[in-house]
């Protein structure tokens, strides 16, 4: 792949008083019991300080205040915690999903939703180190483990004691590496680019051929397994997938086709197949054990059906185990016909052509969990494929939401024309520059670079920041559409 546009990053780098009214039997009763208050503080903290005085060991010294554990996509800070013996940890999830803490031998926090916090008691842990990681699936392995280390009350370093403090001993980033990094990650997906050669072994959503049967009818063949899967460079994964790869196997099929899916289960688990967004028969549905039996490990079970006799876009994936599968990356497209275009249509103002000539059709399935983690078909970047097309050119793009949370997703400079959600055309196209896909949901628009002044490369990314970007650069949900 040839690109001309050759974009190169470098390293230079209140008070309420009260009224005339207030003087109640309850005002006398409130003043009375704040002053009973202050004086049992005072005689409280007499005692505590006539007991401890001189004890390193007593109430005092126990009442230093918890370490802050921050839990985000997809970190543990700080990564080496250090508490002093007897203390606790306040687990602080600041993140958009939901995570825990868990110390290997030791307890465990509640799953915290976006926002909420625990204070974790690890009193009872003695002096060492412990191994801590979230137990969410995938989260470790996305890069959220780290470690404790409990040491004596009186044998903290100054960093230790940053840390104990409940911050990092490096409150100040080192942007100047950080910017070297990003320049790095920017430049070899640049540079990938260019050559047309993947960063990464293995490449999702190659359209399955199907075999045709005497009477017509199109059988696909598809195998459930744990696979090798390369999300980033030097990070493979055991990724759950129809057929090794991530998204899985294109499935495309016209109005009125007749379907036959014959599915070989080599999981660990039983499993099934759900034609979300398809029309199908109820016992074709895919839904186990409600329409059909288990497909056990070792076992081959074939669905049948016939195709609607309209165009429908939407996704296949387990739904026994989903909540396992699916995130670890067992999704693909499934896909009956071609979206209705809009043409000859006025949208704000802009009138539409005629005849509308996609020159290129592609699949974006979004991700944020599991095995696979932030990705783009299967892909964090910078291994995340670049869009390139020319001026002139209609690519229509079809969105699939496979994740656990909704995606903003933003193309800089060039407007997305929205023309179906879910599959079902829009009376009403529109034009959007960022575009909310929730879990389960699929949207379809159309790009077209129309003058010179589009041609480069447009970062293309979810617009939840931290999807997008951490203190090693780009990272996860992004990649560029380059306007040749």
């Amino acid at each position: 792949m040839a690109i001309s546009t050759e974009p190169r990053i470098t390293d230079n780098g209140n008070t309420v008083a009260a009224g005339p009214g207030s003087g109640s039997l309850l005002s006398a009763f409130a003043a009375l019991a704040a002053v009973a208050a202050f004086v049992l503080a005072a005689v409280a903290i007499i005692v505590v300080s006539t007991k401890d005085s001189g004890s390193p060991t007593g109430a005092a010294a126990s009442a230093s205040p918890p370490v802050t554990v921050t839990l985000s996509e997809f970190s543990i800070s700080p990564n080496r915690i250090v508490v002093p013996k007897g203390g606790k940890l306040n687990v602080v999830n600041n993140g958009s999903q939901v995570h825990n803490l868990e110390i290997k031998e030791g307890p465990k926090s509640k799953d915290l939703k976006a926002g909420e916090s625990e204070t974790l008691d690890v009193s009872n842990l003695a002096i060492g180190s412990y191994e801590v990681v979230c137990t969410i699936p995938g989260h470790a392995d996305s890069g959220m483990k780290g470690t404790l280390e409990v040491v004596e009350r009186g044998g903290l370093v100054a960093s230790d004691q940053a840390s104990a403090a409940g911050h990092d001993a490096h409150t100040t980033p080192d942007y100047a590496a950080m910017d070297a990094k990003m320049t790095e990650g920017i430049n070899k997906f640049l540079d990938a680019a260019k050559s047309g050669q993947p960063l990464t072994k293995g490449t999702g959503n190659q359209k399955l051929a199907p075999t045709i049967l005497a009477d017509g009818t199109k059988q696909f063949e598809l195998e459930a397994k744990i696979a090798e899967w390369e999300v980033e460079p030097g990070k493979t994964v055991q990724a759950w997938t129809y057929n090794g790869m991530v998204p899985s196997p294109w499935i495309r099929v016209e109005p009125n086709d007749k379907v036959r899916v014959v599915l070989k289960n080599s999981l660990p688990a039983s499993t099934d197949i759900h034609f979300h967004g398809i029309t199908t028969p109820f016992n074709a549905d895919g839904v186990a054990p409600l329409t059909q039996p288990y497909i056990q490990p070792g076992e081959t079970y074939v669905y049948e059906f016939t195709a609607p006799g309209r165009h429908e876009l939407g996704m296949y994936h387990p739904h026994n185990h989903g909540h396992i599968a699916i995130p670890n990356g067992m999704f693909g497209v499934f896909q009956v016909g071609d979206v209705p275009l809009p043409t000859g249509k006025v949208v704000n103002g802009k009138s539409l052509p005629d005849v509308i000539d996609v020159s290129q059709e592609l699949p974006m399935v979004l991700n944020d969990a599991g095995v696979i983690g932030l990705s783009l078909n299967g892909k964090s970047f910078p291994a995340t494929a670049p869009i390139v097309s020319k001026v002139g050119e209609w690519v229509m793009v079809h969105y699939y939401n496979e994740g656990l949370q909704a995606h903003p997703m933003h193309l800089h400079h060039l407007p997305q024309l929205v023309i179906a959600k879910d599959g079902f055309p829009l009376e009403s196209p529109y034009y959007a520059d960022t575009i909310n896909v929730a879990p389960g949901e699929r949207y379809t628009v159309l790009v077209r670079a129309e003058s010179a002044i589009d041609v480069g490369a447009w970062a293309y990314h979810c617009h939840i920041l931290n999807h997008a970007e951490n203190d090693n650069g780009l990272f996860g949900m992004v990649t560029a559409w380059v306007i040749q």
